[in-house]
């Protein structure tokens, strides 16, 4: 009931705020990204074609399993679907794409494809003839988390990791001239909640001290100083602390790194050897989820596992990780969405507007005579949302652009 009273009922007016404000568009952006689109997906077709040594559907599974594990042979054992295809899904190929210059290509074709039809193409048909604004519905209570969903169009899913998913971002741009647009980010807060959580002691003084957290994570699995840590070493480091999160195995771990089983197997037991607080809140996540049935956030808000006791081992394990994950990841839904709820009360009668809100992000149109001290106010009213065990302090990165991607 404190989740339903504290949090979701008086979030509801701030979504139905946000839904009618929308998010302007620059379409003659959309117009070259699209062009640069068109032709990356040509250019990938004709060298995967090429490659081949003649023509086929690029978007039929079948005929490319066939090509890929039947005619190549890339791997020995290819894996199938239930149906006896070969599997061509996006974590088959993305586990060969270091080896294989032609599934770089078709990976990289796929997203080019997907990013052309579901964005370039579909979210001028989204604006609305009212306000040329596009308006996504945010959902508030479809995931088990807590977490915000978005759809019609999803304005959630846009990939931040790739060139091509940030240069989409440019064509959302504030709604006139007197207006910014500015990105509030909860820096790291997954992580944060995971330190304040566990009390672990390493983690908690690196958060204290303003480390960079992969950093410092690297130094001690790898055993260095801090400033010997190289990219590559922060690279494995940050996919391992945000892996442990997820409950990653030494099989998933290996798959993304693209390193032998047995060295992932060492990085995540020196890892727990590193921080033996977190494998301790992880063993006793799942011990409590097994005794009560579910497990909740600082907020109280619960999710339930009718199969943590399953006698399948693989769907007990999926149990089992997401048990670990939902107080860390349910926690900073419940942080955002606080923080929404305030934030929302001290825009009342301002000129500038709270627009979208991607997970740990919050998007502002700002007005320029709003810009010295709204931002602040939106700043305290983040951190001051839910306050961590442990003194685990809060950090939120504010950015401002002409566009969303200048502002992130």
């Amino acid at each position: 009931l404190p989740v339903m009273e504290d949090i979701e009922s008086p979030l509801l007016p701030v979504l139905v705020a946000m839904e009618n404000e929308g998010i302007s568009m620059d379409q003659s952006v959309l117009d070259e990204v699209g062009k640069v689109l068109t032709g990356k997906i040509e250019t990938l077709s004709k060298e995967i074609e090429e490659s081949v040594g003649r023509s086929f559907n690029l978007n039929s599974p079948k005929q490319l399993g066939e090509i890929l594990f039947g005619e190549m042979k890339l791997v020995e054992k290819p894996k199938k679907t239930k149906t006896g295809q070969f599997k061509t899904d996006e974590q088959t190929l993305a586990s060969l794409a270091s080896k294989h210059s032609i599934v770089a290509n078709i990976l990289s074709y796929r997203e080019a494809s997907k990013l052309k039809s579901t964005y370039v193409d579909a979210l001028p048909n989204h604006r609305a003839k009212h306000s040329h604004r596009v308006h996504t519905h945010l959902h508030q209570l479809v995931t088990s988390t807590g977490r915000l969903a978005s759809s019609d169009p999803n304005l959630q899913n846009i990939p931040v990791r790739s060139e091509m998913g940030r240069e989409l971002r440019r064509a959302f741009i504030p709604r006139g001239l007197n207006y910014t647009l500015m990105a509030a980010d909860y820096s790291q807060i997954e992580l944060r909640v995971m330190a304040a959580l566990s009390g672990d002691p390493a983690m908690i003084k690196a958060f204290k001290n303003d480390l960079d957290i992969h950093t410092a994570t690297a130094a001690r699995v790898f055993g260095i100083e801090t400033d010997d840590v190289v990219p590559e070493m922060r690279r494995t480091a940050k996919m391992v602390n945000f892996g442990i999160i997820y409950g990653i195995s030494a099989f998933g771990l290996s798959q993304r790194l693209g390193i032998p089983r047995g060295e992932a197997s060492e990085i995540i037991q020196t890892y727990f050897e590193q921080y033996p607080a977190i494998h301790q809140f992880m063993t006793d996540t799942t011990e409590s989820a097994r005794e009560k049935g579910y497990t909740q956030t600082i907020s109280g808000r619960r999710r339930y596992f009718k199969d943590i006791k399953s006698g399948n081992a693989s769907i007990r394990s999926n149990a089992e990780r997401a048990a670990i994950n939902s107080p860390i990841q349910g926690t900073a839904a419940d942080m955002i969405k606080l923080a929404m709820v305030n934030i929302h009360k001290i825009m009342q009668g301002r000129k500038s507007r709270m627009i979208l809100q991607v997970h740990d992000e919050l998007l502002f149109d700002l007005h320029q005579d709003e810009q010295d001290e709204l931002p602040t106010q939106i700043l305290e009213a983040m951190e001051a949302a839910i306050c961590l065990p442990n003194e685990v302090p809060i950090k939120i990165d504010l950015g401002f652009g002409d566009n969303w991607l200048q502002a992130h």
